[in-house]
């Protein structure tokens, strides 16, 4: 039996009782005598016998699986969603099963087949920034898989949502950098076909608009990872049009420029502010700290859950999706210039 997942026809055997009888004496039957009950028992947990998972929810037509779909584990903000969701998953008796889509539109849809081939419960999904068609989404909701998206969402969709409210983070983040003097503030933002990069530009712009700054299309880019923030700042700079900030719409991505201006010389925040989008832990270990917008991944990762629990808990009929919009916090850092200089250095939380 070493080296495979004992079964309830192991015990059995070594007991030398039917395997129906095995497991009625794990379900705890009135029809089996305690002392076969209490024999039945120790040599399982001698053996380290588990439930078939699978088997189980087969038998029951019903899954204790939970499906995660993201675009990158390793990336900060969706290990931390990642962990909220297990967390949360784990207290209601649910396993969870993630796959990685490494923003690969291909991949994605790989994964939601072998979800739906696997039963699960129901899925999680935060889009690849690749995916344009969704039919492999609507495919799972006509499968009767309950669907909740976190971060990255399908507004096609009409299913449970939960999002930052990226717009107003963004504002915020411009509005603090228009405060401190930038004028000349280039915007580092996603692909507008997703709402996040829609709404965080949205919300860049909304902030010159405010502040009487005109709007220069010559500012704004389709700039989203670390390597291409490092490209475009170096030719910014070498232009002899540097900005006096960058608001970026990921931290990787305000890195990326971080490293770039200070290589060429130049000091941040005195020659150019820098804020990014995301709060991960390696914002914290930037020479200076990176100032950025907070997410609050793992409680969005247990609202994900929380949505669909009570999904499978209601019959169709009794169902009406909802919109869950968490608020962002301003973390103020030391790539940004403070509006009092009697707290330089020191981290402000708006």
């Amino acid at each position: 039996m070493k080296g495979r997942q004992i079964t309830i026809k192991d015990i059995a055997k070594e007991l030398g009782v039917s395997p129906s009888t095995v497991s009625r004496a794990l379900k705890n039957h009135p029809d089996i005598s305690n002392a076969t009950k209490r024999a039945v028992n120790d040599l399982a947990r001698q053996l380290k016998y588990k439930p078939n998972e699978i088997a189980l929810s087969l038998r029951h037509s019903k899954s204790n699986i939970i499906g995660v779909i993201v675009p990158e584990v390793v990336h900060y903000f969706f290990s931390s969603v990642i962990s909220g969701i297990d967390d949360l998953a784990y207290a209601n008796d649910y396993n969870v099963m993630v796959a990685q889509t490494n923003e690969d539109f291909e991949r994605e849809v790989h994964s939601t087949l072998g979800m739906l081939s696997s039963r699960v419960a129901g899925i999680l999904v935060s889009v690849s920034k690749n995916t344009k068609n969704f039919d492999h989404l609507n495919n799972l909701e006509q499968n009767g898989i309950p669907l909740v998206f976190f971060d990255r969402v399908c507004p096609e969709i009409e299913t449970d949502k939960v999002v930052v409210d990226d717009f107003d983070g963004a504002y915020r983040a411009v509005e603090h950098l228009i405060k401190t003097g930038c004028r000349r503030i280039v915007h580092f933002g996603a692909g507008q076909h997703m709402l996040i990069g829609k709404n965080r530009q949205n919300g860049y712009l909304h902030a010159l608009y405010k502040y009487g700054i005109p709007i220069d299309d010559s500012l704004i880019f389709k700039c989203d990872d670390y390597n291409e923030a490092m490209h475009l700042t170096e030719k910014l700079i070498r232009s002899g049009k540097a900005p006096d900030a960058i608001f970026a719409v990921n931290d990787m991505t305000a890195i990326g420029a971080l490293s770039v201006i200070k290589s060429m010389g130049l000091k941040v925040p005195e020659d150019i502010s820098i804020i990014g989008f995301t709060n991960g832990l390696i914002s914290t270990m930037t020479d200076p700290p990176l100032s950025t917008v907070e997410q609050h991944g793992y409680e969005m990762g247990q609202i994900a859950v929380r949505l669909l629990l009570n999904r499978l808990s209601k019959n169709d009929d009794d169902y009406s999706p909802e919109i869950r919009v968490l608020k962002t916090d301003l973390i103020l850092r030391g790539t940004t210039k403070t509006l009092d200089e009697d707290i330089q250095g020191k981290a402000l939380l708006y």
